[in-house]
C-alpha cells in the first residue's frame, strides 16, 4: 500500500489544522492506520491510530482532546483534525500503516510497514 500525506502548514498557536492521509491498494479498514510526528532532534513519536482488529481508536496523552482522527472506508482515506494547536506541536507528521501489528505494538514505529512521505506543521507563538 503507498500512502500519501497532506494538509500542513504554518498556523497561529490555538488554531487549526486538517492532514489528511490518502491510501491505495486495500482498503483503510485493512491496516491499522496510525498519525506519527517528528520533531527536529527528537525521535518519531505515536500520535494516535485506528487498530485494525478492532477499530478502535487510541490517542497519545499529548493529543487527548485537541486531536480527532477519523478514517473514510469510501475515500480510503485517515484523516487528523488538529486543534487548540501549540507550538510544541510543529513537527512533520507522517501516517503509517501496518496489516500484522499487535496491539502493545501500536505506538511503536518500528512495527509500521508502510510510510507516507510526511507534511510538515508549523506553529507559531
Amino acid at each position: 500500500v503507498q500512502l500519501q500525506a497532506s494538509g500542513g502548514g504554518l498556523v497561529q498557536a490555538g488554531g487549526s489544522l486538517r492532514l489528511s492521509c490518502v491510501t491505495s491498494g486495500r482498503t483503510v479498514s485493512g491496516y491499522t492506520m496510525a498519525w506519527f510526528r517528528q520533531a527536529p532532534g527528537k525521535e518519531r513519536e505515536f500520535v494516535t491510530g485506528f487498530f485494525r482488529n478492532t477499530g478502535r481508536v487510541y490517542q497519545a496523552d499529548s493529543a487527548k482532546g485537541r486531536f480527532t482522527a477519523s478514517r473514510d472506508r469510501g475515500k480510503q482515506t485517515v484523516d487528523l483534525l488538529m486543534d487548540s494547536l501549540k507550538p510544541e506541536d510543529t513537527a512533520v507528521y507522517y501516517c503509517a500503516a501496518s496489516d500484522t501489528l499487535i496491539l502493545s505494538s501500536l505506538a511503536s514505529p518500528s512495527a509500521y510497514r508502510y510510510w507516507g512521505q510526511g507534511t510538515q506543521v508549523t506553529v507559531s507563538s
